[in-house]
């Protein structure tokens, strides 16, 4: 089949001629497979940890184990896990984010080169997120970078080779800088009680501390990098511990000490959350063949930058498709609420999105319950034809979720976020000032 009459094979209503490699739609569900434990995928310093702390759950990200579930479902499962992020402080074995060093004189022209924004403007402990774009414009990564120094940058990286990739593109460069791996792990410490518990641990400093900033210091005697970030939308903070095939345990033990006085919870990761703030998940939401235009992240674009990039040449050509009134993109992604029974944990398919005459014409992405709003929020892919807010669309959900009918559930596009976030972010301010985000 050439590429132009390329379409999925199970599901040929949603238009994926865009891509080399269509998303699996096929709807497999969630077979009772267990996962296999071994020494073929790295183990985090905190995965025991974690597992003492109740992990009955996990899968893979970055190679590595990465906890998801530590709330029984007989107990209120993740639900009971999103209760404690959004009312008091939560702790995350997030160490699957691994810390990507570029350090030496060409420090700042190499990171230059590879990220979309303007390293330039980065100050000293401080950072950004960032994306990693090919050279046709797709997404390779979406981390955090913390710049430590003048000539040192850690990415934290999302789910892709990232490393590998960043060494290969010196290869050809030759700047004068290190690219490694650190023995540095972070935990996320986030909920709105987050501040007061982590100005108990480091002094009233850390009020001060901006979003993005950082700081050294220490915890239980173990050398520690503290930033304001995170993966929730709730107000809180990263702690990358350095040295950490060593200080794993008294680092989690003295955070996991002081959080009983203030009912800290051990949980995964907040896909419910970050869902509502509009926080998308590389891999899930986005990947090597997304284009940052169809997800919202047409901000990480800038309109002028002195430097080149990888990827500015095709960014660019896509920005004044756009500017002219013509997105290219078969497929574009949009928030939905959407009908049917409480979604309560991870979707194992992407769901299939319909018009409401029935025709497939794109897929979910990323859903979830939302408590404060009473319905069902997601993320999903349809045609930019259908992407304005308030479209009315249908989604096939699954029997568990499915209503009494059984058939597709009523949905709409909606704003993103859902809900406010502590820290909005570049496009969710753009929209209250009545700016142009995508600039």
């Amino acid at each position: 089949m050439t590429e132009e009459g390329r379409s999925h094979p199970n599901v040929p209503g949603v238009d994926q001629s865009d891509r080399l490699v269509p998303v699996n739609l096929r709807q497999s569900g969630a077979p009772p497979v267990q996962m296999l434990i071994s020494t073929r995928v790295r183990k985090s310093p905190f995965w025991h940890l974690s597992v003492e702390a109740g992990c009955w759950r996990a899968t893979v990200y970055n190679r590595m184990y990465h906890p998801r579930g530590y709330v029984r479902p007989e107990e209120g499962g993740a639900m009971a896990e999103y209760e404690a992020l959004v009312n008091r402080v939560t702790l995350w074995n997030v160490a699957v984010e691994r810390q990507i060093r570029v350090r030496g004189p060409d420090a700042e022209a190499f990171v230059n080169r590879v990220i979309t924004r303007d390293a330039t403007k980065i100050q000293p402990m401080r950072g950004k997120y960032v994306i990693v774009c090919n050279e046709k414009g797709g997404i390779l990564n979406d981390p955090v970078l913390l710049r430590l120094g003048r000539d040192e940058f850690w990415f934290s990286a999302s789910d892709s080779d990232l490393l590998l990739w960043l060494q290969g593109v010196n290869v050809g460069l030759g700047h004068d800088v290190e690219i490694a791996e650190l023995d540095v792990a972070p935990l996320q410490v986030q909920g709105p009680t987050s501040e007061a518990f982590m100005a108990d641990l480091f002094g009233e400093e850390i009020r001060r501390l901006p979003y993005y900033g950082l700081f050294e210091t220490t915890l239980a005697g173990c050398p520690v990098v503290v930033s304001q970030t995170g993966f929730s939308g709730e107000k809180g903070y990263e702690i990358f511990v350095r040295d950490a095939t060593l200080a794993a345990e008294p680092v989690w033990y003295a955070l996991r000490a002081h959080g009983a006085l203030y009912g800290l919870r051990v949980i995964a990761p907040a896909h419910h959350r970050r869902i509502a703030a509009g926080i998308l998940s590389w891999g899930q939401d986005m990947d090597t063949e997304t284009s940052p235009f169809q997800v919202n992240l047409a901000y990480q674009v800038p309109r002028k930058k002195a430097a080149d990039y990888i990827g500015r040449a095709a960014l660019e050509a896509q920005r004044a498709e756009i500017d002219a009134g013509r997105f290219s993109f078969k497929l574009k992604l949009v928030g939905l609420t959407m009908g049917g029974r409480p979604v309560t944990d991870y979707a194992p398919d992407f769901w299939l999105i319909a018009t409401p005459d029935g025709e497939r014409v794109g897929y979910v992405t990323s859903p979830w319950w939302s408590p404060e709003l009473q319905v069902n929020i997601a993320l999903g892919y349809v045609p930019p034809a259908l992407s304005a807010p308030d479209t009315a669309l249908k989604v096939e959900l699954p029997d568990i979720y499915a209503d009494a009918t059984g058939r597709p559930v009523d949905a709409r596009v909606t704003e993103v976020p859902f809900r406010p976030s502590s820290h909005p972010g570049a496009r969710e301010q753009a929209q209250a000032a009545g700016r142009d985000w995508a600039g």
